[in-house]
């Protein structure tokens, strides 16, 4: 593996107090596979890394456990007693190895009766970089105090207690001292490490628009923004940068719609507009392409020479079936209007019939939309995204929409889309100041190998393995069978509620 120590990456994730774990550390490797029986935690612990990342990115507290079942007290371990003022919370933690040196992150949050953070610790290079706490409860803040190193050993001040205060370090350090400096180096550290994640969690009845509405943004970390000026890390509690400011995570109305804008062409977290996609990837990297097509023909059942985004058949739903404006003759060249008037341009089913079957005789032709068209709105989302669909090409048997492979499948192939791309393909928001060659970028997929066969999972982690090697990616997954990595150089398996 890969071991570039000038890429930040999170090394360790300790859960101090969360949800069914006390005092457990977890060392992360570039590949690291969790595994155990149902309610050992391995979901839980992917769920602490992930508030982390939201925090990380600028988001508020509230942000970062929204999707937490139950809220968050859902986060507090059980058993844990209300003090005399009826608090209860939990404590996370995380080492983030880089160009300073391993830098850890400790937090406190008080999930009753008010959600809050409590408590932070920012510790590297031998020095206690940052620390807040709360003095006041009637107060929506913590009392802060940072390494100086100068004529004043450190600096007091109050920050939010709904944020990351080591994001928001860059807007108060002017970093004029040797130790203002280290304090901004270890806070760009913790931050670009945090923010590299990406939450993948593909969903077949969603991909194939059975599923009911898509989900709303559904990035990995949506809601922040882009990176603005020279140096340090930002996660802006107005959304607006000081002089000098960094990496910044924004807060509030712009940066969701900056988010949704970006989101398009860009895969999200469900998946659900893969074709769209795939249809970019296809063209802007050939060779990866061609990678992405060698990994499905081994994990898919029957022959696989290609897999291609084409225009979707107007009247043919996701499921394959005919619509109402199918043509039922099967002969080809037939066109159609669509839209606003708009001509719709014929495309051939190639050994599809209007039904959506293999058929032995001539393919079905159906009109698409055309340039003012909207052939594929109503079909419920999906695959059919801007009109394009995904079909394998299966040689001599024709070719097959996607949507019709099975769960396995089709996760399969959106996990390997995701391995086999970056931060400018996946709905997520990387430090663009940070040169991309000094970011690795980490999957978090939990359930990696669900409704995978053996052979699936085992393929799909062989995937993980070459991408990682290169340096850029790394990956922390949730497995049901950990023997899929068997045998597999550089993957580190751990064993939870053994």
């Amino acid at each position: 593996m890969n071991s570039d120590s000038e890429r930040p990456a999170v090394t360790e994730l300790r859960l101090s107090a969360f949800k069914a774990h006390r005092g457990v550390v977890l060392p992360l490797g570039p590949l690291t596979l969790l595994s155990g029986g149902s309610g050992s935690g391995k979901s839980s612990a992917l769920q602490a890394y992930e508030i982390l990342a939201r925090l990380g990115s600028g988001q508020s507290l509230a942000r970062a456990v929204r999707d937490v079942a139950g809220g968050p007290s859902a986060c507090v371990p059980a058993g844990a007693r209300p003090d005399d003022q009826g608090r209860r919370g939990f404590r996370i933690g995380c080492t983030v190895s880089g160009p300073v040196g391993p830098v850890s992150l400790d937090l406190a949050v008080q999930a009753e009766p008010e959600l809050r953070i409590v408590g932070e610790r920012l510790t590297g290079g031998g020095e206690t970089l940052l620390t807040t706490a709360l003095t006041d409860p009637d107060r929506a803040a913590v009392q802060a105090a940072w390494h100086t190193a100068g004529a004043t050993p450190v600096t007091r001040a109050p920050l939010p207690d709904d944020r990351l205060g080591t994001s928001l370090l860059p807007l108060r350090v002017a970093g004029k001292t040797a130790g203002q400096r280290l304090v901004l180096a270890a806070a760009e550290q913790v931050v670009v490490a945090l923010r590299s994640a990406f939450v993948c969690d593909p969903r077949p009845e969603v991909m194939r628009g059975t599923g009911g509405a898509r989900a709303a943004g559904g990035a990995g970390l949506p809601g922040t923004t882009g990176v603005t000026g020279a140096t340090g890390v930002i996660g802006g509690a107005g959304g607006s940068a000081g002089r000098g400011s960094g990496v910044r995570g924004g807060r509030g109305k712009g940066a969701g719609k900056a988010r949704e804008g970006h989101d398009e062409g860009r895969l999200r977290s469900s998946c659900d507009n893969l074709p769209a996609v795939l249809a970019r990837t296809s063209q802007e990297c050939v060779r990866r392409h061609a990678v992405l097509v060698a990994a499905v023909r081994e994990a898919c059942v029957g022959p696989v020479d290609g897999l291609r985004a084409v225009p979707r058949q107007a009247g043919v739903t996701n499921a394959g079936t005919a619509g109402a404006s199918a043509t039922e003759s099967g002969v080809r060249g037939a066109t159609g209007a669509t839209g606003s008037g708009a001509a719709g341009t014929a495309v051939s089913g190639s050994r599809m019939t209007a039904s959506g079957t293999a058929g032995a005789g001539a393919a079905a032709t159906v009109p698409v939309a055309g340039r003012g068209g909207t052939a594929g709105a109503q079909s419920g989302g999906g695959l059919d995204e801007a009109g394009v669909q995904v079909v394998l090409d299966r040689g001599a048997l024709g070719e097959m929409p996607v949507e019709q492979l099975g769960d396995g499948e089709l996760r399969f192939l959106a996990l390997a889309l995701v391995l086999l791309t970056g931060p400018g393909v996946l709905a997520m928001d990387p430090a663009g100041e940070i040169p991309s060659a000094h970011q690795q970028m980490t999957v978090m997929a939990d359930g990696m190998d669900r409704c995978m066969d053996r052979r699936q999972a085992r393929e799909l982690v062989s995937l993980a393995v070459r991408m990682a090697e290169r340096g850029h990616v790394r990956l922390l997954g949730t497995v049901r069978d950990p023997s899929v990595a068997d045998g597999l150089p550089g993957v580190q398996v751990l064993h939870l509620g053994a």
